[in-house]
């Protein structure tokens, strides 16, 4: 037996209406068409599936099995139906989000937090796994945005950016350096550098300070938590680089200082690296808005 969704639609409408005119109406063709559609839908069962003496038109036993199908299955296909009609207005989506930058969770958290509320249907989630190969994802469509202070020329992706930051070098309170106010390359060769646990060319610290300069740390050691990594700094265990946004918290702790690297700082430049097709969805425009203007007024003290 071949069924189709008219069918279903058939058996429910009749069902309901209680007779072939009043369900004809209802489902927009002619009474003659759906009669007929009946008829050969009976002969495809081998049975009746209406019992026509019956006023109102009802079912029969086989009707009935039909009927708890279609009951289970249109509004299946009804709410299929309103989700693609949602993708299609830009409503509904996917924003699966990698990063090359392990301390964006900073502020990519609140700005993910307020996105969802705007923008509850989109699925949103971080695939930290994907950290380092986070462009490739992007590419085979794993990951819908990537955030990289790195941009590459890339067909059919865009790099959208974003904000500034500045890589910060944050010492122990008493530390020597503090009363020259900034750090030289050289001045990182006797210490114990404290890192994230990512590849080198993704540290600011190397790729853009010490690298450059043919200068090496005299010990490195990673650590996955920004707060371990403050807490050992703060214990004269090393010192760290981390962007000024993850350090605006700690601007108060007598226990650290924050300074410059070189006499006039660096300045980088983070990037949301997006499929370009991508960029015509409301919700993709929201969240890249969000990103450019939230971790501003975060490092500015602002309450979101």
């Amino acid at each position: 037996m071949h069924l189709e969704l008219r069918h279903l639609r058939t058996v429910h409408a009749i069902h309901e209406q209680g007779g072939l005119a009043r369900a004809a109406e209802a489902l927009n063709i002619t009474q003659s068409a759906l009669s007929h559609q009946v008829k050969a839908l009976e002969e495809q069962a081998g049975t009746l599936l209406f019992v026509r003496r019956a006023k109102p038109m009802s079912l029969s036993a086989a009707g009935m099995r039909l009927l708890r199908l279609a009951e289970q299955v249109l509004p299946l296909v009804a709410a299929t139906e309103a989700e693609f009609k949602g993708v299609e207005a830009g409503r509904i989506g996917r924003l699966h989000i990698a990063m090359e930058c392990h301390a964006c969770f900073d502020w990519l958290l609140p700005v993910l937090d307020i996105f969802r509320r705007s923008w509850p249907d989109v699925d949103v989630d971080i695939r930290q796994r994907l950290a380092f190969g986070a462009l490739p994802a992007l590419l085979r469509e794993e990951v819908d945005l990537v955030i990289s202070s790195d941009p590459e020329d890339l067909a059919d992706v865009t790099f959208q950016p974003l904000f500034d930051y500045a890589p910060t070098l944050v010492v122990p309170a008493g530390h020597p350096l503090i009363a020259k106010g900034y750090a030289d390359p050289a001045d990182l060769a006797p210490e114990t550098l404290i890192t994230y646990p990512m590849d080198r060319s993704r540290l600011d610290v190397f790729s853009q300070f010490l690298t450059p300069a043919g200068i090496e740390p005299a010990r490195a050691r990673t650590v996955e938590l920004t707060a371990v990594a403050l807490m050992l700094v703060a214990s004269g265990r090393g010192v760290a680089v981390m962007p000024d946004w993850v350090l605006r918290r700690e601007a108060a702790n007598p226990e650290l200082a924050m300074l410059p690297l070189g006499p006039q700082g660096i300045r980088r430049r983070l990037f949301a690296a997006v499929r370009t097709a991508d960029l015509a969805q409301p919700y993709m425009a929201h969240v890249l808005r969000l990103s450019r203007t939230e971790p501003l007024r975060m490092l500015r003290g602002a309450v979101a």
